[in-house]
């Protein structure tokens, strides 16, 4: 590796570091001794009501999920935004969006050009645009619009994921959320993974005469089971309960959603709409919901569309130790992750760039390490 993708990868790696890890064990509001008793049904249901930034805190095994809301423009032949709209931003930090969108840490297409993570999973769910994947295992990939990437970074892997912007006659809208799961102490060094969960495979459960439809990612739903995980996920052990739901809601949409179970933890995350109610109580525009997982929860739906994310897990219940893109059970855990790092590079970088993207022409697919190519369209 050059001195310059050195420089490069430290500069990513000071940049997850300043992301804090937040509510890695998930958290309970204590009820008060004066509370009204019409409320004290809610505070048992609903245990905490909570604003949402673009680091939206998660419950363990979840370490956080990240919302990427981005409008961004028709493209160029690079597949990348008109060089004079770069002009006054922090290219390489780019987090503030301006004319609705961010370049993150790209300085040609926007995106996260190589990285290193180790001793968790990344769950990237696209909802709208594209994103080019390459990794150090050889891997690579096209994905988007409704399609799932799981990778399971095990004991070290360098990945980049990028937004190419593939229309150059429209614009090129991007929204996903890219989710944390934690990996515990007997897989964190397990070899790295990806799996594409296509959307043509996700299962689709649909209530209330099509008012709302749940698009399944992990685990079970009214005899909708999703797409097997990668083989060492958290998620792989059905007693684990994890569960990735994403909901779209008509207006005046209702449904009941059945208790996950003593000792799961839930959450609500609110991201699209301003009329949804849990039983009686009202869920503010872009709040998550941490709720009982031992109750059933009845969502009514008000005078517009809403759109919910639900994450639901057993804790692993083991220390959570993180630095950046780098979670461990020990600081003494991270310090010889950093030596690994620096004396291996998980790998290597066996792209011509950092920021690699794939040919314009290319449709939807995944190049796996093992050779194994898909291709969707």
């Amino acid at each position: 590796m050059g001195e310059q993708g050195k420089s490069f990868i430290g500069k990513m790696i000071a940049g997850f570091a300043a992301l804090p890890l937040l509510g890695a064990t998930g958290s309970k509001r204590e009820k008060s001794s004066d509370e009204q008793q019409d409320k004290e049904k809610m505070t048992k249901i609903i245990r905490r009501i909570r604003a949402l930034g673009f680091q939206w805190e998660a419950a363990d095994p979840f370490l956080f999920c990240v919302h990427h809301e981005d409008k961004y423009p028709a493209g160029n032949d690079d597949m990348a935004p008109d060089p004079d709209s770069l002009k006054g931003r922090h290219i390489g930090q780019d987090f503030i969006l301006k004319d609705g969108w961010r370049m993150y840490h790209g300085s040609t297409v926007p995106g996260f050009p190589g990285h290193p993570h180790r001793g968790f999973e990344t769950i990237t769910v696209v909802r709208e645009g594209m994103v080019d994947h390459a990794d150090s295992t050889g891997a690579a990939g096209r994905y988007g619009n409704g399609d799932v990437q799981w990778m399971t970074a095990g004991k070290g892997v360098q990945h980049s994921e990028m937004f190419p912007l593939v229309h150059s006659d429209k614009g090129n809208d991007m929204e996903l959320f890219q989710i944390w799961l934690n990996l515990p102490k007997k897989s964190k060094m397990v070899e790295p993974h990806f799996k594409m969960l296509w959307k043509e495979d996700l299962p689709i459960v649909s209530l209330d005469e099509n008012r709302v439809k749940i698009e399944v990612i992990a685990g079970k739903l009214n005899e909708q089971l999703a797409p097997t995980p990668p083989p060492n996920s958290w998620a792989s052990e059905d007693e684990n309960a994890v569960g990735v739901f994403n909901i779209h809601l008509e207006p005046d949409g209702t449904f009941e959603l059945g208790a996950a179970g003593e000792g799961i933890n839930r959450t609500v995350y609110y991201y699209e709409g301003n009329e949804l109610a849990i039983g009686e109580e009202i869920i503010p525009h872009y709040h998550a919901a941490e709720v009982d997982p031992t109750e059933k929860l009845i969502f009514k739906n008000g005078s517009e569309t809403s759109k919910v994310l639900i994450l639901q897990g057993k804790p692993i219940d083991e220390p959570v130790v993180q630095h950046g893109p780098f979670v461990m059970n020990s600081r003494e855990e991270i310090q010889q992750t950093f030596e690994d790092y620096h004396a291996t590079q998980f790998g290597g970088w066996p792209w011509g760039k950092y920021d690699q993207v794939h040919d314009k022409s290319k449709g939807r697919f995944a190049l796996h390490a093992d050779g194994k190519e898909e291709i969707k369209d």
